[in-house]
């Protein structure tokens, strides 16, 4: 996919998961939100193994959700303590996901 030569920002191609960062270098709010979300993907771990024997659905905790490009890209991103899509691979070529890229994938969380 590309970008028309007259974006605002000079960008001719949107950049992928491997480009973009994946920390903003803040930390995390509080001493829960790793346990917190363990116990939600726990809790419904079976349902997902029921509707997705094929494993295609991807879920995130506290990795950026990048919806708009822009400079910084921080800025277009939405980094939430934890999140689902359905219907997405839970890798990219191989490789884990660093972020989830609106603009690659079009399905929103």
């Amino acid at each position: 996919m590309t970008i028309a030569s007259s974006s605002p920002l000079g960008i001719t191609s949107l950049p992928d998961h491997t480009q973009l960062p994946d920390s903003d270098g803040t930390f995390a709010k509080n001493f829960q939100e790793h346990p917190q979300s363990i116990l939600l993907t726990d809790s419904i771990q079976s349902t997902l193994d029921r509707l997705y024997p094929d494993q295609q659905y991807a879920i995130g905790q506290d990795c950026g959700i990048y919806w708009r490009l822009t400079e910084p890209p921080e800025r277009g991103a939405e980094c939430p303590d934890w999140f689902y899509v359905s219907h997405v691979p839970p890798t990219l070529n191989g490789q884990v996901r660093r972020s989830y890229v609106l603009w690659q994938e079009h399905i929103p969380p």
